[in-house]
């Protein structure tokens, strides 16, 4: 059988500033997720690394934190997350601190 797998920008060039959430994502057919965040420009200086934080929902619209989280790049790296057991929907969320801000890609990869 073979593998099916499906890569979907799930922000692009978007800026994220204070609380922040990646549009949501139906995922249930999948068996293991990669999300990747690219940093695209950055303003101010964080004091410490920052993270976003994996969240999972069984309908899209009420969310819990799922455990992983995914480093902020410096500079122009990618950073990214793995997740496995799910459910059905998937996203990314977090909050930068006052002063801080960030244009980013998030690409989300699934596969069965």
């Amino acid at each position: 059988m073979m593998r099916e797998c499906q890569t979907i920008v799930v922000e692009r060039d978007t800026e994220w500033r204070g609380a922040y959430a990646t549009e949501p994502c139906e995922a249930a057919w999948a068996s293991e997720a990669i999300f990747f965040i690219r940093a695209l420009s950055a303003v101010g200086t964080p004091d410490q690394a920052l993270s976003a934080r994996v969240q999972i929902s069984p309908d899209g619209m009420r969310w819990c934190d799922e455990g992983t989280e995914v480093p902020l790049p410096s500079g122009e790296a990618v950073t990214f997350g793995r997740v496995r057991h799910f459910g059905g929907w998937l996203r990314l969320a977090g909050e930068l601190p006052d002063g801080i801000a960030m244009r980013v890609i998030v690409y989300l990869v699934l596969k069965s």
